[in-house]
């Protein structure tokens, strides 16, 4: 066809990407290829009012969003001022100017930028990383709770899970829980990030017991969980524990001094005509195998297993005879399947009662109970690995990692770390019996560090999500404009019907007029007096970055 035609008939055809697939946005541009930066101010954890107890009566926490485009994009990512630095030990907790190379470790404060910051130290030293991030479950708003913007839901995963790649080892992994809103566009985006070469499974966790009979239309009782290694030519996902089920199976009728063992079957589905021979049992009996089958060894070999004494034939000699298989000789553990059951792994409900033991005010909606995570760092990880979860919420994988004597960095941004994270975490420090603790041992012991990013434009941040006064609001903006610290293009006389808007719509409209490049104190800005660092944060903050 003519260029002008070929040209106008392109874009609409299935031949515009000729060599790739991949997910593209509303301009039709590859979410892989946009170098914009989703940065959010999320509720990792929807917050359950007192007394409610479905899952769909949420209160309405604004969750604000801005895209900010590469342009934009100044100092937002460069490693940050640490301050408020406490270590956390069974009986005390004091502030430190320390971080140990073995040291937990608590960040508040935004993800993506405490995840930046995290680089200098922690690149290529994380053996897990597991992720619940919000579920992207509402319409096409980024209004309440975790409703995304669809292409924006995926930016805002794909600038964290590339820096999260990064603080992989490369025989580390990334588990990566979220359900049938978004699943199959997560998958196809971490393909991307990942490499699909490095896809290693899709788990299905049963999370619910009982059908919701008001579902309008089936019923969700499931979570995916999606696996992804750094580079999967060298992960290996370990042997899950023998369960007591699976060695009651083994006897000894025989009193065998190799131990318990349980029979096999000595038949194979296959017609080999040299393995289909005559076998006398000791009661004289003759023996074939079954019609289309043949003796899985031949005839020389079985002679040897009949005097080593691994055939069995029955207590009376007269049975079929089959191989005896020693416990002490079989895999001490199980290959895990992709299907875990809530008997095996625990459910949402298991996980509320977990968090209702420790009397917090605040219950999570959707919580993970410490019996799912107990199997992910069961499959990652080995003792003293270090695991990462950077939406942190409740701290159920924390608390399994110290359990089960891990080391773990967590991130929060949400007010509840002060209220519900760190209170359960200094619990097991102190030896809290529940969820995985008699199963594991655990009877307290280890410690943490805990610290803040130092926060500039986040404190109006802080102060624009607690507050619905209008005259609160104009008060905040008045010290914005103060100081400095909004968008280099905003022009003061757009703002004048501010007051006439709802106070949803003046709240969002200050949100996106902060400087964002100025949220937190950079590290390289840590002597600039303006900012007034003490000499205790400017010392942990030089301990950690070294």
């Amino acid at each position: 066809m003519p260029d002008e035609k070929f040209h106008e008939y392109l874009p609409r055809s299935y031949t515009r990407y000729k060599n790739k697939i991949g997910l593209v946005d509303g301009r039709g541009e590859f979410i892989i290829n946009r170098r914009d930066i989703a940065l959010v101010f999320p509720y990792k954890d929807c917050v359950l009012e007192g007394g409610q107890t479905k899952d769909d009566q949420r209160r309405q926490e604004i969750f604000y969003n801005t895209t900010l485009a590469p342009d934009d994009v100044d100092c937002l990512l460069e490693p940050k001022v640490l301050v408020n630095a406490r270590r956390f030990t069974p009986n005390a907790v004091e502030p430190t100017v320390e971080f140990r190379a073995d040291d937990n470790l608590i960040v508040k404060g935004n993800n993506l930028i405490a995840l930046a910051s995290l680089k200098p130290r922690f690149t290529s030293k994380v053996k897990l990383i597991y992720i619940d991030p919000p579920y992207n479950t509402g319409s096409d708003s980024f209004g309440y709770n975790d409703r995304f913007n669809h292409s924006t839901w995926l930016v805002f995963m794909k600038n964290r899970l590339e820096i999260a790649k990064e603080l992989l080892r490369r025989d580390g992994s990334i588990f990566i829980q979220c359900d049938d809103n978004e699943q199959a566009y997560l998958k196809v985006l971490c393909d991307e990030l990942f490499g699909r070469e490095n896809f290693v499974s899709t788990v299905i966790w049963e999370k619910k017991y009982s059908p919701q009979n008001d579902a309008k239309y089936l019923s969700d009782a499931h979570d995916f969980i999606l696996i992804y290694a750094k580079d999967k030519k060298v992960w290996r996902p370990n042997l899950l524990p023998r369960t007591e089920e699976m060695n009651a199976r083994y006897k000894n009728p025989d009193g065998d001094p190799r131990g318990v063992w349980k029979s096999d079957n000595l038949s194979a589905k296959r017609e080999t005509p040299s393995d289909i021979y005559p076998i006398e049992t000791p009661s004289g009996r003759i023996v074939y195998p079954p019609r289309g089958a043949s003796w899985r060894v031949s005839p020389k070999k079985f002679k040897e297993m009949v005097a080593d004494n691994r055939i069995w034939f029955g207590e009376d000699g007269n049975n079929v005879p089959s191989i005896k298989r020693f416990l002490s000789e079989v895999k001490q553990g199980s290959v895990s399947k992709t299907i875990w059951g809530r008997d095996e792994v625990g459910d949402n409900q298991e996980a509320k009662r977990e968090l209702l033991a420790f009397d917090f005010n605040e219950i999570f909606s959707t919580p993970k109970p410490e019996r799912l995570l107990q199997r992910i760092l069961q499959l990652a990880t080995v003792e003293g690995d270090l695991v990462l979860d950077f939406f942190m919420g409740s701290a159920t994988t924390a608390a399994v990692a110290l359990k089960m004597r891990r080391r773990f960095i967590g991130i929060e941004q949400m007010n509840y770390i002060d209220t519900v994270s760190i209170p359960r975490l200094r619990r097991v420090l102190e030896g809290d019996p529940s969820g995985i603790s008699k199963a594991v041992g655990w009877t307290g012991g280890g410690s943490f560090v805990c610290c803040e990013l130092a926060r500039l434009n986040q404190k109006f941040v802080d102060e624009i999500e607690t507050t619905d006064d209008p005259l609160a609001l104009k008060n905040i903006l008045d010290r914005m404009l103060a100081l400095g610290y909004v968008d280099y293009r905003l022009k003061p006389s757009e703002l004048d019907d501010l007051n006439t808007l709802d106070v949803n719509d003046q709240k969002q409209i200050l949100m996106d007029i902060i400087d964002k490049n100025m949220l937190y104190v950079s590290r390289a800005d840590i002597d600039d007096a303006e900012f007034a660092i003490d000499d205790a944060d400017k010392e942990f903050t030089r301990n950690f970055y070294g």
